[in-house]
């Protein structure tokens, strides 16, 4: 079942991924303000992107939802590697519109994924990595209740550099424990 559009106090909503966000989410994708972020450290091209794109709409392992800002598409957030067997999930998101980063909606999204995660699929455990030159995005997770679980050296190539990872992770005791269970 997907979840329904969800509205939350920074004026944002989400919505489902849709067959018409297609060629938006592959601009996004490509936008080296998204990239920089991103594992990935390639020009995305049509072919492999019609091909990840078909996988997010029918995996069962993976949720998408387009985040909005006043109506308007401006991210994505997303759920990936889902084990109901293992109780376990791991998320990650964007806000592609660089006037709106910073201004909550990734809190927002945050929020979202955490009720779905913990209320709606029942899972135990969240996970979530980020480049450990994204202090900022580490230090969301934390203000969340995400715990650093470890480093993983050298991971990632990005601009010709090995990049380190940070794996984060947050269980279900301690967000019921947290303040984000019945905010916003």
């Amino acid at each position: 079942m997907e979840a329904p559009v969800t509205e939350n106090p920074t004026g944002a909503d989400l919505r489902p991924l849709a067959l018409g966000d297609i060629e938006r989410v592959l601009h996004w994708r490509n936008l080296p303000e998204v990239a920089a972020y991103m594992h990935t450290d390639h020009a995305i091209s049509e072919t492999e992107h019609v091909r990840w794109f078909a996988d997010a709409m029918t995996d069962e392992s993976r949720k998408y939802w387009i985040i909005q800002s006043d109506g308007a598409p401006v991210g994505l957030v997303n759920l990936y590697d889902i084990s109901p067997r293992h109780g376990r999930a791991y998320w990650a998101f964007y806000v592609a519109v660089p006037r709106l980063r910073g201004r909550g909606l990734g809190s927002g999204a945050e929020r979202f994924v955490l009720r779905y995660a913990f209320e709606t699929l029942g899972l135990e455990t969240l996970c979530c990595e980020v480049l450990a030159t994204n202090q900022r995005g580490v230090k969301m997770h934390e203000r969340v209740g995400f715990r650093i679980d470890g480093v993983l050296r050298q991971h990632v190539r990005k601009g010709g550099d090995r990049v380190d990872v940070v794996t984060m992770s947050l269980l279900r005791e301690e967000w019921i424990s947290g303040r984000w269970s019945t905010d916003g």
